[in-house]
């Protein structure tokens, strides 16, 4: 069985393995930020949109959502959940080729951590184009915590609907790469995708963000408030662009 690009047979089934419904609680933390912002936060740029999810939320909480992702695939099924007044592009990061200043951007459920460092770096500066002074940039990213669960746990199976899946990863603590092969089976077919994501150091990423004249406010655990510490997985990291 020969692999597929990343995130195009996935597309179809994305929804459905995504089992967890953290989309709804994610956007609510985002719009408590938001909320207390007295310059208000109404256009919302969504890196890494994949299927919509988190803009869809967003969307019915009264946000103006714009959102790219690489995938042809993944974008058709946004158009189909968000509708066609929702602008939707397909752009590879660190290019980012929209129009406007927002109020804010995001990019959620591990879209940065598929960037290399220096593309990372890039990404953050041509956000920071993309911003009014004191917008928003929440993203979230793989901790070390992460990188010794996959290493302790390379092959997670899992079931939902009807479709089976093996995810198997390899790290290379030096390099703080992972690559995986997610194989699914579905009733009529099975298919594979190679991926490969990164973990990054906090400081390259506190570095890239001052390079690109952002203030971190807050790193914390997954969409909450509440501190890191040695058992957290997903960090959110949330930062205002400085005036230049």
């Amino acid at each position: 069985m020969r692999p597929v690009e990343a995130y195009s047979r996935l597309a179809a089934v994305y929804d459905e393995i995504v089992v967890d419904p953290c989309h709804g609680r994610w956007a609510a933390f985002l719009d408590e930020l938001w909320t207390a912002d007295p310059a208000g936060v109404r256009s919302v740029l969504d890196l890494c949109c994949g299927t919509g999810l988190l803009a869809g939320e967003l969307i019915a909480r009264g946000y103006r959502v714009v959102g790219v992702d690489e995938s042809d695939a993944m974008l058709a099924v946004a158009r189909e959940r968000l509708g066609p007044d929702v602008e939707l592009s397909r752009t590879t990061l660190p290019d980012l080729p929209v129009e406007g200043a927002f109020d804010a951007a995001v990019c959620t459920f591990d879209g940065l951590n598929y960037l290399a460092p220096n593309a990372l770096r890039l990404t953050i500066a041509a956000v920071a184009r993309r911003l009014r002074t004191s917008g928003w940039l929440v993203f979230d990213l793989h901790t070390d915590a992460m990188m010794r669960f996959t290493i302790s746990n390379p092959v997670v199976t899992g079931a939902a609907a009807e479709n089976r899946f093996v995810i198997s990863s390899t790290v290379d603590p030096g390099a703080r790469t992972c690559d995986t092969e997610i194989e699914v089976t579905r009733p009529r077919d099975t298919f594979s995708e190679q991926h490969r994501q990164y973990f990054h150091a906090d400081t390259d990423v506190r570095a890239a963000l001052q390079d690109a004249d952002f203030a971190v406010s807050e790193v914390s655990a997954e969409y909450t408030h509440e501190p890191l510490d040695e058992s957290t997985l997903r960090a959110t990291w949330t930062a205002r662009r400085l005036p230049t």
